[in-house]
């Protein structure tokens, strides 16, 4: 019985008759309604949790949550394509920009020598205007000597991987990606609205041009409760 509870309440959030931020009926409201034990009810409402479609804080029940954007892992995609195949859309704020030097683990991602320039840009990613990802790109300041450099306007606008190919003539062909569990610090939870500890999602990427040149290489921290990424496997 609880599972057709669960499955009923998960459709009702998936027609939108229940959306982000609203509360679920109790579990007294649903043992009435349904004729049912506590222990039932109370079933149901663990299912949805566990599935992430609730979370439950006392004193204010069970409130649905903002769904989960998914994210083929086969595919070299930006932000903003992501999120506009979802529907959702997409938003930039740039917190700083500026020249510095490489590390050691910089320098080994984009194949340049530790200490060289590079242009850092730290941004915050937005879904629907709600955070969504911190995002720390690295560039490699030589390969824009005709185009120049993105301006904190670019990027607010719109999509780096555009700005790249319309204005600096770099289409990304391929990329390394490399994805681990993490928890946000200090800093990053409060720019993601998050309460700690809290759980991220830390995406490592590098990507080429299709001259096979290291172009970027970008450290982001998806908010675990909001993304994730899948794959296909064969056997």
């Amino acid at each position: 019985m609880w599972s057709q509870i669960a499955e009923r309440l998960r459709l009702a959030i998936k027609d939108g008759t229940f959306k982000p931020g609203e509360v679920l009926p109790g579990e007294a409201e649903l043992n009435r309604r349904f004729g049912v034990s506590r222990t039932t009810s109370r079933a149901a409402l663990d299912f949805l949790e566990a599935a992430g479609l609730i979370t439950r804080k006392s004193g204010r029940g069970s409130i649905v949550v903002q769904p989960r954007v998914e994210r083929p892992l086969n595919r070299l995609s930006s932000f903003s394509e992501d999120m506009h195949a979802r529907g959702l859309k997409p938003g930039y704020n740039t917190r700083s920009l500026r020249l510095s030097t490489a590390s050691v683990a910089v320098a080994k991602e984009l194949g340049i020598a530790p200490n060289s320039p590079v242009f850092e840009i730290d941004r915050i990613l937005l879904a629907d205007a709600s955070p969504m990802a911190t995002s720390l790109t690295y560039l490699v300041p030589a390969m824009f000597k005709q185009s120049g450099l993105p301006t904190a306007a670019d990027l607010d606008r719109g999509s780096l991987y555009a700005w790249l190919k319309v204005r600096a003539g770099i289409d990304l062909a391929a990329g390394r990606e490399r994805i681990e569990g993490g928890i946000a610090d200090m800093e990053t939870a409060k720019i993601l609205g998050l309460e700690q500890p809290a759980a991220v999602l830390v995406c490592h990427r590098t990507s080429w041009s299709d001259a096979n040149e290291p172009v970027e290489y970008v450290v982001l921290n998806y908010r675990a409760d909001r993304y994730s990424f899948h794959v296909g496997l064969a056997r």
